[in-house]
């Protein structure tokens, strides 16, 4: 169990939710590590303090799908039903607090707001799915990227290729394929495999469709 005491990177309604409710100290997650499983019982929400956590669920024929990546300061956990259909994992060493609803309208109207926030990127990211050209759908997750991390050129990449393509539902070759083909074109740097430089943002808005 680690322990800290400085939020990172929350929004004023993720900000709202720390402030009226009370949420536990932080638990450090290694990479991989499980921090709740398919078929858990739900009502436990959680916030990322640092870290990169992914949403995963196994499908019939035993694939694994991705369907969001959280970053620090972004609460996840919200599913319907008694049991939960995604289970959570650390992509990184992540650190997590688990949230303790408090009956107060201003924790509940910031709930609410994180709750529709979620939706909305859940719909997005069914759009980029939908996409047919898989330069739209790595344009799009690159630019996602950088809006939610709150940077405007260097974006973090936790996750490994692997998971971008099952997230993109793409095959990682394609997506190598790609992030090659950007970087040859001068669109992108990646100085490093962990990290990459957005060096012509219209290209890329121009490219997501």
């Amino acid at each position: 169990m680690l322990i800290q005491t400085k939020f990172r990177n929350h929004n004023g309604a993720e900000e709202g939710i720390l402030a009226f409710s009370q949420p536990s100290a932080v638990s450090l997650y290694d990479a991989g590590a499980t921090i709740y499983g398919q078929g858990d019982p739900t009502g436990q929400l959680y916030m990322v303090e640092f870290g990169t956590v992914r949403l995963c669920r196994v499908s019939a024929d035993g694939r694994r799908q991705i369907s969001a990546f959280y970053f620090a300061g972004e609460v996840f956990g919200f599913e319907s039903g008694d049991q939960r259909h995604f289970y959570a994992e650390a992509v990184d060493s992540a650190g997590i607090r688990v949230l303790r609803p408090n009956q107060n309208e201003q924790f509940n109207r910031s709930m609410l707001k994180v709750a529709l926030d979620s939706l909305v990127r859940a719909q997005e990211h069914l759009m980029v799915l939908g996409r047919q050209n898989s330069m739209e759908k790595v344009a799009a997750f690159l630019l996602d990227l950088a809006e939610r991390q709150k940077t405007d050129r260097v974006v973090d990449l936790s996750m490994q290729r692997a998971d971008i393509a099952d997230y993109l539902g793409l095959s990682l070759e394609t997506v190598s394929r790609i992030l090659t083909r950007l970087k040859c074109a001068g669109t992108i740097r990646i100085p490093h495999v962990k990290h990459i430089e957005l060096v012509d943002f219209e290209e890329l808005d121009y490219l997501r469709g």
